[in-house]
């Protein structure tokens, strides 16, 4: 069976290399980029499975980044890195696919647990999926397609079969909000999840954000605890 093929890119030469270093201990054959056009250019010349972009790079941003791979590439899959407390930018990012998120710093472990997953959803059978997690899993999976309302309906259905977890209803507000549905809509999501765990932090950051009282409100979804 051929390797996988894994795309990383960040204009810091340590991160490369601990990505590097780390998807080939699960099996991934890795190139690096810098920049956004090195990157583009890599992909013009060899199909990738997998793309680790970076948001912040001098020259193209990894938003844009991510626009130009979902135009010409869209069957690469894409896990978003940042190296600040909040996902900057995230409402655009999973408006373009993008669903996963790593943030900085980030252990080994983390990075193969998290590329385990987005790669194990792949093979998700829809019409036989059912259980909470992989219902959750088929979700994201449908936001990388761009099919946000399924994506919304597999949420709804691992509501129904565990209520009492807080990841499903934060991420359905988060759909609503990208679907361009009236903030009390995703906000009533938000607080669910919040009443359920207390102590769920991407539930509490989007409540405040909507609420405006976080003075850097634009922009940011917090899709799950990376």
């Amino acid at each position: 069976m051929d390797k996988k093929l894994a795309l990383v890119v960040d204009d810091e030469k340590n991160i490369r290399l601990t990505f590097s270093e780390t998807l080939a201990q699960i099996g991934f054959d890795t190139r690096t980029a810098a920049t956004g056009e090195e990157a583009l250019s890599r992909l013009e010349k060899t199909d990738f499975d997998l793309a680790l972009l970076d948001f912040r790079m001098s020259g193209m941003d990894g938003i844009e980044l991510l626009r130009r791979i979902r135009e010409g590439h869209p069957k690469v899959r894409v896990i978003m890195i940042t190296a600040h407390g909040t996902i900057e930018s995230a409402v655009e990012a999973m408006k373009l696919g993008a669903v996963d998120f790593l943030q900085k710093p980030c252990t080994p472990a983390e990075i193969r647990e998290l590329v385990g997953k987005v790669m194990e959803r792949e093979v998700i059978d829809e019409s036989q999926a059912e259980g909470y997690p992989t219902l959750i899993e088929l979700a994201k999976k449908c936001i990388a397609d761009y099919r946000f309302e399924a994506a919304g309906a597999h949420v709804r259905k691992a509501v129904a079969i565990d209520p009492s977890r807080p990841e499903a209803f934060n991420l359905l507000g988060a759909i609503l909000e990208v679907q361009g549905a009236h903030p009390s809509a995703a906000l009533k999501n938000y607080h669910a999840a919040l009443s359920l765990d207390p102590s769920y932090i991407p539930a509490r950051k989007n409540i405040e954000r909507i609420a405006g009282e976080n003075k850097y409100r634009r922009g940011k979804i917090d899709i799950d605890r990376n």
